[in-house]
């Protein structure tokens, strides 16, 4: 494992070869965050889940979404109307699959998480569609 500190946080981000990370995940998991993959609609851990806490990255342990923040779009991945900070997720352009779409990258490790959209509740209006495979949620005690 590589830490390497970034220019345009500040921060420390992690950086391993796709055998290591292969062995740290379960194939869905390195297929959905490594390969920017996604899981199927209704299938994953979060979806439908009310539980108070923290969602943090699968990969890093980094803390990405509140469940306050959580909200049911209606799609069946976990959607969130915004991170916990605007420093945890790096947002860049993705036109693979003939789409225009805007990809969410954790920013310590940068695992694919999902796609953010435009179609979101208030006040942001943001919809952060984000597989449960790239989500550790961290129960609130």
């Amino acid at each position: 494992m590589i830490q390497v500190k970034t220019a345009r946080t500040g921060a420390m981000t992690i950086q391993k070869s796709k055998d290591a990370w292969r062995t740290e995940l379960t194939p869905l998991q390195f297929h959905v965050t490594r390969e920017a993959g996604t899981e199927p609609a209704f299938s994953g851990a979060y979806w439908n889940t009310k539980t108070p806490g923290m969602y943090a990255c699968a990969c890093c342990g980094q803390a990405l979404f509140r469940s306050e923040e959580k909200f049911d779009s209606g799609t069946g991945w976990p959607s969130f109307c915004k991170p916990v900070s605007k420093h945890s997720v790096i947002m860049r352009g993705d036109r693979s699959w003939g789409m225009d779409r805007t990809e969410v990258i954790c920013s310590c490790c940068e695992a694919h998480l999902g796609h953010v959209f435009p179609d979101g509740p208030r006040p942001t209006g943001l919809r952060f569609c984000i597989n449960s495979a790239a989500l550790r949620l961290e129960p609130q005690v």
